[in-house]
């Protein structure tokens, strides 16, 4: 296999597995671009070899930049933006972490807080039926945000230690 053709394969399988997280494809894509890229790309170089507008490049950069998973470079003497992504998986795999723990579990944690405060007999068939899923949910929850603030703020030799100790 040539180098672009892996290249190509890669950024599209990695498209594909972004989306199934739950993040834009093209998002992933652009992302998936700039990791393999040996140098900063500018949103011309990635509208080109992406075939994506402009406006996309834009938007998703953006993104990408609010989680920390892509910086702009300066380049002495260019008037136009270049990116690169960060190289270090284990950091791109904590920014995932967390910007998927902001963005997903933080609100459903106030919505459970909210519905439990509904009021009503607790010898109620029909509260106990409403109440006690939601209570197990939310120690779920609770486990699942503990677990991914654990992974977020661990480093990756410890990570792998533990994964190794839980496969022996």
């Amino acid at each position: 296999m040539e180098l672009q053709e892996a290249k190509d394969k890669f950024i599209q399988a990695w498209g594909t597995f972004g989306s199934q997280w739950g993040i834009n494809r093209t998002m992933t894509q652009i992302h998936a671009l700039l990791l393999v890229s040996a140098a900063p790309l500018s949103a011309d170089d990635i509208m080109e070899q992406l075939q994506i507008s402009r406006g996309n490049v834009n938007m998703n950069v953006r993104d990408l930049i609010d989680w920390g998973l892509v910086y702009k470079v300066l380049k002495p003497g260019e008037r136009r933006e270049f990116f690169s992504a960060e190289k270090d998986i284990w950091k791109v795999f904590r920014q995932v972490v967390k910007q998927r723990r902001k963005r997903e579990l933080e609100p459903v944690f106030g919505i459970l807080e909210e519905v439990l405060k509904v009021q009503g007999d607790p010898k109620d068939p029909e509260y106990k039926a409403f109440v006690e899923p939601v209570r197990d949910i939310q120690k779920i929850a609770s486990r699942a945000d503990s677990t991914l603030e654990t992974l977020t703020k661990a480093d990756e030799n410890w990570f792998f230690t533990m994964l190794v100790k839980l496969f022996k």
